[in-house]
């Protein structure tokens, strides 16, 4: 690479940083080097690339953010405008919102005080988010109570639990009165985002369905459904001639499962498929453990996760989410005007079926030339 283009990037010349000044401006002025620049890269791929009109964005979400607030400050916003087509989510982080939902509350604390102390009188601590030991104990009984409805008892993806969670937790809400939405479950019930987890034994949620398994009542998870909504979803966005982009919000399970959408469709049911067309990733994972949570866009391409033409249109900042996620959240709004709702979650069956009419398709192009394979051996003699 010659010299003068090794040199031909902007001069580093910011202007002083002043009273006032916007976040859209802090980042674009001022985040010019290292994880500051990914910020400003990835901010800039949200704003000019993943939120046009034709491109279904899935969100993952991983570690803490709705106890610390990151639901109502910066999610529900994202998916009022548009922003947010659908989601997949670690089940803690749905627990945790619904005690917003449901009128419970959760303190700024410090991480400093014993938890020896903290479990003498009563108070769980998430690092430095305190509320009372009580909250749990709510939380888990209203859902079990609601787990009790004619609904809940029947098989059934985790996509439409979530909805028949957040249908509930809505109507609570309404009860309490409260002026503005606060839980992410009935903010995606409203607005139909269908919202997944990859896991949904590992929460307290799946704790208290299981709980219900034991009186043999209560929903029942079927995870395959999962794999192929999610799979319908991004081929969905491709045949429509739209395109798939996905914002991982730390990495984990949810991670693996958003990305595992197109390995589904090309390896595994042979639809013709090229990865997902935009990455945006924010994680202080390492890659070279070897570990999902810091595995780069450019690994993702070796397994058909990620369209290898579009490597341009990925960024991944090393930087905790709930740094990154209130900055990009400002930056998006500032600077792209609401998108219409998708209402993914009412299409579910119109894209499953798309999905296994191509599916149909595979296989039938198959058998046809077994079929043909079969004709063009030559037949062995037979000895006389």
């Amino acid at each position: 690479m010659a010299r003068k283009s090794l040199l031909s990037g902007k001069k580093i010349n910011p202007d002083p940083i002043h009273p006032g000044i916007s976040v859209t401006d802090l980042i674009d002025k001022s985040f010019l080097a290292y994880n500051a620049a990914r910020l400003r890269e990835g901010a800039q791929l949200l704003v000019a690339e993943m939120l046009q009109a034709d491109v279904t964005v899935g969100v993952t979400l991983t570690g803490a953010l709705t106890p610390a607030g990151l639901g109502i400050s910066a999610l529900i916003p994202l998916m009022e405008a548009g922003f947010i087509d659908w989601i997949v989510s670690t089940g803690a982080n749905l627990y945790h919102d619904t005690h917003f939902g449901i009128g419970l509350d959760l303190h700024r604390g410090s991480h400093q005080v014993s938890d020896v102390v903290l479990r003498e009188e009563g108070v769980v601590r998430i690092y430095d988010i305190f509320f009372d030991y009580d909250v749990l104990l709510s939380t888990d009984a209203f859902f079990r109570k609601i787990f009790e409805a004619p609904e809940f008892q029947k098989k059934m993806g985790s996509a439409e639990f979530h909805n028949l969670c957040g249908k509930y937790i809505l109507e609570r809400e309404k009860l309490i009165g409260d002026t503005k939405p606060r839980s992410l479950l009935s903010t995606a019930y409203r607005l139909g985002v269908p919202v997944y987890t990859s896991s949904p034994g590992d929460s307290s949620i799946g704790m208290n369905v299981a709980e219900q398994a034991l009186q043999g009542k209560g929903p029942q998870f079927d995870v395959l459904l999962d794999v192929n909504e999610t799979a319908a979803i991004v081929l969905g966005a491709k045949r429509s001639g739209g395109k798939s982009g996905v914002w991982i919000l730390g990495g984990g399970s949810p991670k693996n499962f958003i990305l595992q959408t197109e390995p589904q469709i090309q390896e595994v049911l042979g639809i013709e498929e090229k990865g997902h067309d935009f990455f945006l990733q924010i994680t202080d994972a390492r890659p070279d453990t070897g570990g999902l949570s810091g595995a780069t866009p450019a690994e993702a391409v070796s397994w058909g996760k990620v369209d290898p033409d579009k490597l341009p249109g990925t960024v991944v900042c090393y930087c905790d989410s709930t740094i990154a996620l209130p900055l990009l959240t400002a930056y998006a709004l500032e600077k792209v005007q609401p998108r219409p709702l998708k209402r993914l979650y009412e299409q579910r069956e119109a894209l499953m079926d798309k999905l296994k009419a191509a599916y149909d398709e595979v296989q039938a192009e198959k058998a046809k030339s077994a079929k043909k394979d079969k004709k063009s051996k030559p037949k062995a003699k037979s000895k006389k």
